[in-house]
Formats: structure tokens, sequence, C-alpha cells
């Protein structure tokens, strides 16, 4: 029998997540921009001019991942 999903670590994370993700939402919103858009700038701020594979391992994503999104930043504007 599986654990209760509040004695499971990956739960808790799971719903910090979320938390975190809808306290930051209506300030996203306001910017027009998502959470990951988020998460590029913050790591741009810490070094402009980062490379996509750089920015990739600082936020733990594949570079296949950040590419579509750093491309979609750069046709709006915000890179």
């Amino acid at each position: 029998m599986p654990l209760p999903l509040d004695n499971q670590l990956c739960f808790a994370l799971y719903a910090t997540s979320m938390a975190i993700n809808r306290t930051y939402k209506p300030m996203l919103d306001e910017m027009g921009i998502t959470y990951p858009q988020y998460l590029v700038l913050n790591a741009l701020g810490e070094a402009d001019g980062m490379s996509v594979g750089t920015i990739a391992r600082r936020l733990a994503l594949e570079s296949s991942t950040v590419t579509p999104l750093v491309k979609r930043m750069e046709q709006a504007g915000l890179v």
C-alpha cells in the first residue's frame, strides 16, 4: 500500500511549487511573462550574455527546452 500523500516528500515539494507559482502569477501576468521566462531573465541578471547552454545548466533544464523559450523571448523583445 502506498504511503499517504502527506507522508511523501515529493508531494510536499509539489505542493510548495504550486503555491509559489500561484503567488508569482499575478506579478508575472502584469509583466506579461511566464514563470520560465522569469527564471531566464533572472539567470541573465546574474550574468548577462549567457549562452543558451549556460542558462539551461543554471536552471537545471535541457538546452532543447530553453532554446525555443529564449527564441520566443527574443521575438518578443524580452532579451
